[in-house]
């Protein structure tokens, strides 16, 4: 190593950029992608009982129109990367907050059920790529003393995300008298929770132009020069900006890039260790989070809460999200990402078992029994609380640290594959589900977060503390 490339090594591991500022207004934009990410996940949840009514289809034609926009966000998030390689993270974000723009309106707009489900898939194309370009941005434009603590500014985006969205549908109800189907602004009030979402949708389009492209994009299509004025803004004046350069340009010939044939082997097809990642992106979802941010105003309703109530407890499940998140943030490099991820597993346990207790016993002249109706709530909350202060964190930064570099690219795609559509599976299940049984559906994904400890005790192993070349 020339003394050159340890100066350079030394200053980007401890020094302060001299406008962190401007570092940390540019990360906050590119996380809007997250903001967008959380918002259009869990803005369908005021509309789910509206989108019922409206067009008068059951349970299983609902829930395929709630869980397609999934379809999209795994194409999307297939897709991002390779796009983003060749035309530039900014152009990426740009696309993706005209496909956020054009799906809110239509979304606010439909002519029938058949066309919203479009516009739901176009939103999910536009959340798959927010959820690639924003934090590989983040992370190529971060200088590295800064890379943990900007990088989580995406997943903090993501769960403000859903909590906004869900504070805006509960004012717009009221603003509707309590009616989902009440007029607002000449259309009906579910109509109007989707469309709101115009606003960070063309917020985000205008900060992608108030951002610079990545220096690693640069470099690799040969604009050097401005690849250095970029590292200047972010790292200062004071970094040898020929070395960061040569730096990042080794870096790029030097990667191996990672195929779906490198992750073969082994008894059962993949390799152990990318079964162990897809074990880990299953668990997460078939807990039932995803219950909890599409149909919880529904979930509330269905045994006897106001529309209005329905909603507020909605919000506060957000801002429960939010606390558990930053509780995960501030833990996770302190004691580790097994020991998180067994707390939350034995804590969403027990959430989701009095869940499932509560919502056992015969509704009373249309709603659960006092005890068991506060029961509920309470654990409800619980079980989002426990879920945010691990799995939901812990889960990607494990993906992100778990696989070997050589495949590690290739291995994260599956990975997160099997989320989106373990995602989808119990998105689409879960209404007719709960119309079988709710305290059974309940009773399912208590075994599931119940097998995710036997599962982290034997298979899972602690990536605190390593280098990422440590993986292999």
């Amino acid at each position: 190593m020339t003394s050159a490339e340890q100066t350079l090594k030394s200053r980007a591991g401890t020094a302060q950029p001299e406008h962190l500022g401007h570092v940390i207004f540019i990360a906050a934009a590119a996380a809007m992608g997250g903001f967008l990410f959380g918002y259009d996940s869990a803005v369908i949840n005021g509309a789910v009982e509206a989108i019922r009514s409206r067009y008068d289809v059951g349970s299983a034609a609902l829930a395929q129109v709630i869980a397609i926009a999934l379809i999209g966000c795994a194409i999307g998030a297939a897709t991002a990367g390779r796009m983003a390689d060749r035309i530039g993270r900014i152009r990426c974000m740009q696309i993706s907050a005209v496909l956020f723009t054009i799906s809110a309106v239509g979304s606010a707009l439909p002519f029938a059920l058949y066309d919203l489900a479009f516009w739901r898939i176009i939103g999910g194309f536009a959340i798959g790529m927010a959820s690639v370009i924003g934090p590989a941005y983040i992370a190529e434009v971060a200088p590295a003393a800064y890379r943990g603590r900007l990088g989580s500014f995406q997943q903090a985006a993501i769960v403000i995300g859903i909590a906004i969205s869900q504070l805006v549908n509960w004012g717009i109800l009221n603003a509707a008298g309590g009616d989902q189907r009440g007029e607002l602004l000449g259309v009906e009030a579910w109509q109007v929770m989707l469309g709101v979402m115009v606003v960070p949708a063309v917020l985000y389009g205008l900060l992608s132009f108030a951002i610079p492209e990545s220096p690693r994009f640069l470099i690799s299509v040969g604009r050097d020069e401005r690849a250095r004025e970029v590292l200047r803004e972010v790292e200062g004046d004071t970094m040898d900006l020929d070395a960061r350069v040569a730096e990042i340009e080794h870096a790029m010939k030097s990667e191996h890039k990672s195929t779906f044939r490198d992750l073969l082997g082994g008894t059962f097809f993949f390799k152990p260790i990318v079964w162990i990642g897809i074990g880990l992106s299953v668990f997460q979802q078939f807990v039932g989070i995803n219950v909890a941010f599409y149909y919880s105003s529904t979930l509330w309703q269905s045994v006897g809460v106001d529309p209005t109530e329905s909603f507020l407890y909605s919000f506060t499940t957000s801002i429960i999200n939010i606390i558990g998140t930053v509780i995960a943030m501030i833990f996770v490099d302190r004691i580790g990402r097994r020991p998180l991820a067994l707390v939350g597993s034995v804590g969403m346990v027990v959430g989701l078992a009095l869940e499932a207790w509560a919502f056992s016993y015969d509704l009373v002249d249309g709603k659960l029994p006092a005890t068991q109706g506060w029961v509920a709530l309470v654990a409800a909350h619980v079980f989002v609380l426990f879920f945010a202060l691990s799995w939901g964190v812990v889960v990607w930064v494990f993906l992100g640290e778990m696989f070997p570099n050589r495949i590690r690219a290739a291995a994260l795609g599956v990975a997160a594959a099997a989320q989106w559509i373990a995602n989808w599976a119990i998105t689409a299940s879960f209404p007719s589900l709960a119309d079988w049984n709710l305290s059974a559906t309940y009773v399912i994904y208590t075994v599931f977060a119940a097998l995710s400890i036997p599962f982290v005790l034997r298979f899972v192993k602690e990536t605190k503390g390593k280098t990422l070349e440590e993986m292999g």
